[in-house]
């Protein structure tokens, strides 16, 4: 209801509901006992006529005929039979675990998975019924006060593909790439139309293996949602850059379920909660006063339960039994926090957060508020008086809250792929406290759960896509994801235009009854994501011998528009497709954008049905501050719907950063530059210093340290592993712990490309821990890790020659050229700049002999 797609004038009732749709939900299985999967009728009397608009059928009769151009298949496995368990609404279920050593290396690490589809962890089962659940299902257990739950796209099929194992918080517990691109792979042969992918990907990188495999799923017209990851609000932490996926932030919905807690002196506070009966007054203390007998003392504040900590609880049953307990909120998950109250024999816990994040209505094994962190002083310094106490009411349910809002947690841009000139994530849809389905198993025996994440928030966009593919079976992925960003709304954080709220709500909240006639969109397909990654991350060779034209990645035709070094004035160019049912002429509005002349060419645009025309943005810094983000909106309206006589309306965000250079981060060779100012300039050499290298072996789940000490006066220092260096090929991952014992950088690739820089690094030694994710056999990885500190001055190999002056919006060259470099050597150096105005530090230079 929240989306608009229930009720007369909903998208089901006006457009589609996803029939024979077929969504691919590669994650950790499915529960197919749930109600959400059944092909048959779902008429339950109990609960009334269960009205889900299907043709009123006999109680038994399958409702789901056979699906045309399916491929695909169930596999028998492990409480997992394919005759039984699969039908006509789950149509297919495989398992993959070859990046675990198979299923032997699954059972030695999680002996209570199933190997097989099932899902034990339940989060495959709640993104599959948020996408593609049945209609009107009701809900059993703690959420049964919420009614009945649909998904997305309630006359979907399902395909699900179990990659991921183990449960979060079990050592080794995950998805390995190698066993994603499989299902991926695998998927698109079967026939799915759609991919959810609700599972963690690579922030930097365009080559990942998985971010590759769904560029081929892509160019075979299948539809791939993925999450943004959950690393708000820190800005630059969007995963899944590419521009063939849709990637989703999660925000809120307007359903609130909060209560509250009375503490002894008279002040109540309210938060998040489920809890389904009040608790009286009680005895109050805070977790960190109640420890037991040699806990660790970190884990004792976070309430670790039992298997958080090795099967060993952490608080004390002689100091809990019988008392509201104050557990802070971080590292485990917020639901074991209550089981370890629960197994202390406490009987209701206050959950706070030690920093801004969402509050979540959890089911908890105790009643449970969750506040957040500016209650915490008050609260813990009240439980550290003598018979404090504290008092939780029943949570109540409101479905007027102000919403959307970006969830606390949702991963943010600017994307650190592509240096800021893509706009991602690119889309926001409910993501918080969202009700669906789930494995009993792994949850308390619980069917449906409340859970909170970007993985919550992609299957929405799965499963509205679904329903958009049903409507316009002849878009192509990339028009449907142009059709949901064009028509979107705003969250409710700030300004629209405010650059912050762009980067985390993308194109804006998905309003699906709009999307399904959006007037225009930004098509694209292989030869421009080809293009693209030439002018990223691949050799522009690749793209030139093949009769490919490079592109600079602000010319991507995608429905946003980002520029991440604007130099004085741009020009990015856009093709737009008329697929509304007839002529229609569009005229542009630019809202935002302060400090920044914008124009478009042409003025006023006409098209055809079906005709594709290219539209150029002018971007001219005035007044806008340097290497500040600036937002705002490119509008164009024209046209009429079918649905309704209003002009259409085709909402593009934008996002600029002006500045005086614009230069790339990292060459190897001579490059371009571009002046945005005017003034004195200069650029001398740092450097080039051969790498020190480290060899050793690792194997699967084992750590290897490596001590590198950087000295006084480094500017940059990097660390690296590389493909080439590392047999056989494996999955190793990179951490750097600095001098102070804290974690200083992290490289986590699907492979063995791992990278970790530092900026004006501290003196001091570092410990760099190789670590084993995913290495085939029982031998280990052979690898080497290469490793620089670079300091300020010139080796005297790596002459720079410069324009001695800059000039607004000219261009120029930096010449690079090279002495006395020994063969066989990794070389790591910079170019400093300095001028008039404040310039970028440098750019890195990385040359191979």
């Amino acid at each position: 209801g929240f989306l608009g797609l229930t009720g007369k004038e909903g998208f089901w009732k006006q457009y589609a509901k996803g029939e024979n749709v077929i969504i691919g939900i590669v994650d950790s299985g499915i529960w197919p006992e749930l109600k959400s999967f059944s092909d048959r009728k779902i008429r339950f009397r109990e609960h009334g006529d269960g009205d889900d608009d299907d043709d009123d059928e006999d109680e038994d009769e399958r409702v789901y005929k056979r699906v045309r151009g399916w491929t695909g298949k169930c596999v028998d496995g492990e409480a997992f039979e394919a005759a039984k368990d699969c039908n006509r609404k789950l149509i297919g279920a495989r398992y993959y675990n070859a990046g675990f050593n198979g299923d032997a290396g699954v059972k030695k690490l999680f002996p209570y998975e199933f190997l097989s589809p099932r899902d034990y962890d339940g989060h495959g089962t709640h993104t599959a019924s948020t996408a593609g659940g049945n209609a009107n299902v009701p809900t059993t257990g703690p959420a049964a006060v919420f009614g009945k739950v649909s998904g997305m796209a309630p006359r979907a099929r399902i395909a699900a593909y179990k990659v991921c194992w183990g449960l979060p918080g079990d050592p080794g517990a995950g998805c390995f790439s190698s066993d994603s691109v499989a299902a991926i792979d695998q998927a698109v042969q079967d026939g799915v139309d759609v991919i959810n992918f609700s599972i963690s990907g690579s922030v930097t990188s365009f080559l990942d293996p998985v971010e590759l495999a769904f560029l081929d799923a892509a160019d075979a017209g299948v539809f791939v949602a993925a999450s943004a990851g959950n690393s708000g609000p820190t800005a630059s932490t969007v995963a899944h850059p590419s521009p063939w996926i849709t990637t989703v932030a999660a925000g809120t919905h307007n359903r609130s379920v909060v209560s509250s807690v009375t503490l002894g002196n008279g002040i109540s506070y309210t938060g998040a909660s489920s809890t389904a009966a009040a608790l009286p007054a009680t005895l109050l203390i805070d977790a960190s006063a109640a420890a037991a007998d040699g806990a660790p003392t970190a884990g004792v504040a976070l309430c670790f339960a039992a298997v958080d900590n090795g099967g060993v609880a952490v608080l004390d049953p002689v100091k809990v039994k019988g008392k509201v307990v104050v557990c802070n909120r971080g590292t485990n998950a917020r639901v074991n926090k209550s089981l370890a109250v629960f197994e202390a024999g406490g009987v209701g816990m206050i959950l706070v957060n030690t920093s801004p994040n969402s509050l979540n209505a959890d089911f908890h094994s105790v009643p449970t508020v969750h506040l957040q962190n500016t209650d915490l002083a008050a609260v813990k310094a009240y439980a550290a008086i003598a018979g404090a106490t504290a008092a939780i009411s029943q949570a109540t349910v409101d479905l007027s809250s102000p919403a959307p809002f970006t969830a606390s947690f949702s991963s943010r841009g600017p994307t650190r792929a592509a240096a800021g000139n893509l706009l991602k994530p690119d889309i926001i849809a409910p993501g918080q406290d969202v009700l669906a389905g789930v494995s009993p198993a792994g949850n308390n025996g619980r069917e449906f759960d409340l859970l909170s994440g970007t993985s919550m928030s992609s299957p929405h966009i799965a499963g509205i896509a679904a329903l958009m593919k049903e409507l316009h079976p002849k878009w192509s992925p990339m028009a449907i994801k142009s059709a949901l960003m064009t028509t979107a709304g705003d969250v409710l954080d700030g300004p629209n235009t405010a650059s912050g709220v762009i980067f985390s709500q993308g194109a804006g909240h998905v309003q699906p009854n709009l999307a399904a006639d959006p007037g225009l969109v930004f098509d694209s397909d292989i030869v421009d994501w080809l293009g693209f990654l030439c002018g990223v991350q691949v050799a522009p060779s690749f793209c030139t011998s093949r009769g490919i034209p490079v592109l600079n990645p602000s010319d991507m035709n995608t429905a946003s528009i980002a520029i991440g070094s604007l130099a004085g004035e741009q020009t990015v160019t856009r093709r737009v497709t008329n697929v509304s049912h007839g002529h229609a002429t569009y005229r542009p509005v630019v809202t935002g954008m302060a400090g920044y002349d914008v124009t478009m060419v042409p003025a006023s645009l006409t098209l055809a049905r079906g005709q594709t025309k290219t539209i150029k943005v002018t971007f001219k810094r005035t007044t806008a501050a340097l290497n500040a983000y600036v937002g705002g909106y490119l509008t164009l309206t024209g046209g009429t719907s079918k649905k309704v006589s209003e002009q259409i309306k085709v909402r593009i965000p934008m996002v600029a950063r002006p500045v005086a250079l614009a230069a790339p981060a990292e060459a190897s060779d001579s490059f371009g530059i571009k002046f945005g100012y005017t003034g004195a300039f200069s650029a001398t050499a740092r450097g080039l210093i051969p790498a020190v290298t480290n060899v050793g072996n690792v194997a699967t789940n084992q750590e290897v340290e490596i001590a590198v000490d950087i000295p006084g006066g480094t500017t940059y220092a990097r660390f690296s592993l590389f493909d080439a260096n590392v047999s056989p090929a494996s999955d190793i991952d990179l951490l750097v712990i600095g001098p102070t014992g804290a974690v200083v950088g992290g490289s986590g690739s699907g492979t063995s490309a791992e990278e970790v820089n530092l900026v004006n690094p501290a003196a001091g030694r570092y410990t760099v821990v190789v670590q084993g994710f995913a290495v085939p056999g029982n031998s280990g990885a052979n690898f080497t890790l290469f490793s620089w500190a670079l300091g300020s001055t010139s080796a005297g190999n790596m002459t720079v020659t410069a324009p001695a002056t800059a000039t607004t919006g000219a261009t120029g060259t930096i010449g690079l050229s090279f002495t006395g470099l020994a063969a066989g050597n990794k070389y790591l150096g910079a170019v400093a700049y300095s001028g008039d105005v404040p310039l970028p530090s440098q750019t890195i230079i990385r040359v191979d002999r």
